[in-house]
Parts: structure tokens; sequence; C-alpha cells
């Protein structure tokens, strides 16, 4: 479970968010909307640890889990090839090591004959699908996914749809923002929204509890 309690953000003298309460729980699915500019991205990065809140604090139960983050930044090498980048990130989350279940995961999001080419080469869907199969190697505990579609087409956000419901099955928490609302309401839990800079509770299933 995520647990906010009083968030805010500033930056300088601009207020971004502002006591922000809110509990995100395991096995489920929230999807976060509110305007343009409300401060969406911000809070998933407070919640991935990307930024520090200005006041207020985000807990985890448990203590530290592992938590994948897909944004707007891809966080891939492009000097590096697609089979070298998840080489790179499997070692870094100290992974089993294994060609084969890398090769095996670029297949699962069409890039196998992509493997041995420079990330920097890739379209901005390919370097999404890519960053995909970085997050889906590490299978975490909390999945933080900030429009995650950019750039997908109908059979990879197919994809990424399943790969969601997948990880609510496991017991993930699942944090989405999405320009696609009436896709991604089908798939929530329980729907948060930013509104005047507050995170409100506007929609949820039987059993989702309010903070």
């Amino acid at each position: 479970m995520i647990a906010l309690r009083h968030v805010a953000k500033t930056f300088g003298a601009r207020l971004i968010l502002r006591d922000c309460t809110a509990e995100f729980r395991e096995g489920s699915v929230s999807l976060v909307t509110g305007e343009n500019g409300a401060g969406k991205s911000t809070l998933l990065r407070i919640i991935a640890g990307l930024s520090q809140p200005s006041s207020g604090k985000v807990s985890f139960a448990p203590a530290e889990p592992s938590i994948g983050f897909l944004g707007h930044q891809t966080f891939l090498y492009p000097a590096l090839t697609a089979l070298e980048n998840l080489a790179f990130w499997q070692k870094a989350h100290g992974l089993p090591a294994g060609e084969a279940a890398l090769l095996a995961m670029l297949e699962h999001v069409n890039l196998a004959r992509h493997a041995h080419e420079r990330a920097g080469v890739f379209s901005r869907g390919m370097a999404q699908r890519l960053s995909l199969a970085r997050i889906l190697l590490q299978r975490p505990d909390v999945l933080l996914l900030d429009e995650p579609g950019t750039g997908l087409d109908q059979a990879s956000q197919t994809m990424l749809e399943e790969e969601i419901l997948e990880a609510r099955k496991r017991g993930a928490t699942v944090v989405c923002v999405s320009h696609n609302l009436a896709r991604a309401r089908a798939l929530a839990d329980c729907v948060w929204r930013i509104r005047e800079r507050r995170l409100e509770l506007e929609d949820a299933q039987p059993g989702e509890a309010r903070p």
C-alpha cells in the first residue's frame, strides 16, 4: 500500500500540490486525473522518489517495495542496443542474468528483430515499448505509469492494458495517469482527481477505502 499524508509541493513561489492525502491499495489500479498542469506527473514522481515533497510524507507497506516508473523520460541509454539496455537494467535490479530471458522479453514487446539496434534510433513508440520491457523484467511491487500509452499502436496499447491487469492480479499497487480516460477508467478500481491542487477521490469500487 502507498499512503500519502498531507503532501505538498512547491517550485519556488509556485504551488503545485497542497495537502494531498490518499491511500493506494495493493492489488488495485488507481487512475489519477486532472487538467493539464494540475500536478499529476509531479505526484507520480514524488511517489517514485524522483522528487521530494516540500512537506508531508509518502510511506509504503511493506516499507521498501520495488518501484517501477514508466514516464515521459524512458531511462534508456541511446548508445546501447535494445538488448544491452535490458541487460543493464537487469543487472541494476539484481535480477538473474540470462540473454534468453531478455530476448524473450523483447519478443513480448515486439522488438526482437531490433535487439541489436541502438535505442537512440528508435521511434517514440519503440522506445516506449523498450522502456515497458524494462519495467516488466523487474515485476515491481509498485507500478507508476505516467501516460504509458504515448506512441503505442493499438496492439501495443492492448498489451500494456493486459500487463496492468496482470500486475494487479499478482498484488502490485498500480497508479496511472492517462490522457485516454475512457480506456483507463475501464481498468481502474478507483479514480482520483487533482482539483485546485488537492487530491480528491472521485470514484471507487466497493471496498476501496476513503482516507
